[in-house]
């Protein structure tokens, strides 16, 4: 009993600063958060509107709206930037003279910032001095690809697929480092040619890198915000207004009222948690936990 109690404490000594950090960087602001989210703030002063303001917020227009395109936006992003970081992954994973450049060249993404990429990316598209939007030509000159509603979505999608595709490719490397070789030599043996290989062998053994990766894709398409404020601020006509954006872009509803973009905020978050419970239940029964 002595031994079991001097565990205990020595477990609370050891997971203090952890709880501690927890409590003062998760918990307090999200409990913050909640009770702002009630707030409904003008000038000079703010009002409790309790947890009514969360259901107008989420029954209103603009979030109903906002909600849309950051679907469209992540339905875009993640499973293009899966396939193309897997792909990537899957050609590097040879042993050749070489192909280390090949890998600092596709992970080289990964330490490009938000603002950079999108910076690059604003001056590919211009519809004046653009390399792509002269080599695309047609809606991409005029009025623009980030002008131009129903394509402004894509163009900001490829801006964010580029600039995920470095940690995409690093994850699935490493997933692709823990399959076991001898797997490959007895498919080759049975006389199953590369695509079997990669569909019986290889995506069951690195479906739990996969899983993360979707998770974290898709998490961080929701909380895009930055390559959409440089490239198109929200705009055309809202065609690229994200939840995020809503909440902190300049010049919409949500602007001058921090109470609102406290409540658009919570929304994200209990969007955001549902969704990955979503995910983890449909997606982990596919997942090969295996050696």
């Amino acid at each position: 009993m002595k031994r079991r109690w001097r565990d205990s404490g020595l477990a609370t000594l050891m997971l203090g600063p952890s709880a501690v950090i927890l409590a003062l960087f998760v918990i307090y602001p999200l409990g913050k958060a909640i009770w702002l989210g009630q707030q409904r703030c003008g000038v000079t002063s703010c009002t409790n509107s309790g947890f009514r303001q969360y259901i107008d917020a989420f029954r209103s227009n603009d979030f109903q709206d906002s909600l849309i395109v950051t679907l469209k936006y992540a339905l875009i992003t993640v499973p293009i930037g899966l396939v193309l970081g897997v792909g990537l992954a899957v050609l590097a994973d040879k042993y050749m003279r070489g192909v280390s450049i090949f890998r600092t060249i596709f992970s080289s993404t990964v330490a490009t910032s938000v603002a950079v990429a999108s910076v690059m990316w604003f001056f590919l598209l211009n519809p004046n001095v653009g390399v792509l939007a002269e080599w695309i030509g047609g809606r991409a000159k005029t009025p623009g690809l980030l002008q131009s509603e129903g394509l402004a979505l894509w163009a900001v999608s490829a801006s964010s697929i580029w600039a995920n595709l470095g940690f995409t490719f690093i994850v699935v490397t490493a997933g692709l480092q823990g399959v076991p070789k001898d797997l490959y030599e007895s498919a080759y043996v049975d006389g199953a040619g590369g695509m079997r290989r990669f569909t019986n062998v290889t995506l069951p053994m690195i479906s739990p890198t996969l899983l993360f990766a979707t998770v974290v894709l898709t998490t961080r398409a929701f909380q895009s915000f930055g390559e959409i404020d440089l490239l198109t601020a929200g705009g055309p006509k809202g065609e690229t207004t994200t939840l995020t954006y809503l909440a902190y872009g300049s010049g919409l509803a949500t602007s001058n009222d921090d109470g609102l973009r406290a409540t658009v905020s919570v929304l994200l978050f209990a969007v955001l948690l549902v969704l990955a419970l979503v995910q983890f239940r449909g997606l982990e029964k596919r997942v090969h936990y295996g050696n």
